[in-house]
């Protein structure tokens, strides 16, 4: 596993036969400031990817050296989280400090980090505070029943984005959130006042509990 430090530094842990750990003495290396996220590959064994306070992204083949082979600007301000879509692995999220988040075209990236940076395809601006996480999940059916349902029973806000499928309301500093691997559209979300269990594609009779 991989574990990026506040000096810059990613570091690969490696498990021992006596149930330790093996540290490489040599850390991978590229990022100007302190390591935010992590995320590997959802379909190459030795690549991944990581963000930073400087405001980049770095794209990682272990098998290349301790360099990354991408690394671009990606944002303005401390990159806090990535997330790579798991179906459709040319596409990574990524968020920062002041609530907005972007969507990128892997293919589309330079490896040289002077070129313009053509990868954009999304960027989002509605939450107002940095994210703990923001996993990827698709259902087109789902979604557009969902929408048709809340389009007739939601007097929604008008600057609500068409993307945006519901408001998690209820918690306090909210953290992170998971979609369960097992049940379908059920979410599991961390706070600083516990945590929650929801089934948002059930928006009439919501399955929901807090604890």
């Amino acid at each position: 596993m991989f574990e990026g430090d506040c000096k810059n530094c990613i570091h690969l842990w490696e498990p021992a036969s006596d149930a330790t750990w093996n540290v490489d003495a040599t850390p991978f290396t590229g990022h100007t400031a302190s390591i935010e996220d992590l995320q590997w590959s959802p379909t190459e064994d030795h690549v991944f990817a990581s963000c930073s306070v400087d405001g980049h992204i770095a794209i990682w083949d272990a098998r290349l050296g301790k360099s990354p082979a991408i690394y671009f600007k990606a944002h303005s301000a401390d990159v806090n989280v990535i997330s790579w879509n798991r179906l459709a692995s040319v596409m990574l999220a990524s968020g920062i400090d002041d609530g907005t988040f972007s969507i990128r075209d892997l293919r589309l990236l330079s490896p040289k980090s002077q070129e313009e940076d053509k990868s954009l395809v999304a960027h989002f601006q509605y939450h107002k505070h940095q994210y703990g996480t923001f996993p990827w999940k698709k259902d087109e059916e789902e979604e557009a029943e969902f929408k048709a349902k809340t389009k007739e029973q939601v007097n929604a806000p008008a600057d609500l984005p068409p993307q945006l499928l519901f408001v998690h309301q209820g918690q306090k500093d909210l953290k992170e959130l998971q979609w369960h691997a097992q049940i379908p559209g059920m979410i599991v979300s961390t706070a600083s006042d516990g945590f929650n269990i929801l089934m948002p594609s059930k928006f009439k009779h919501t399955e929901y509990s807090s604890l």
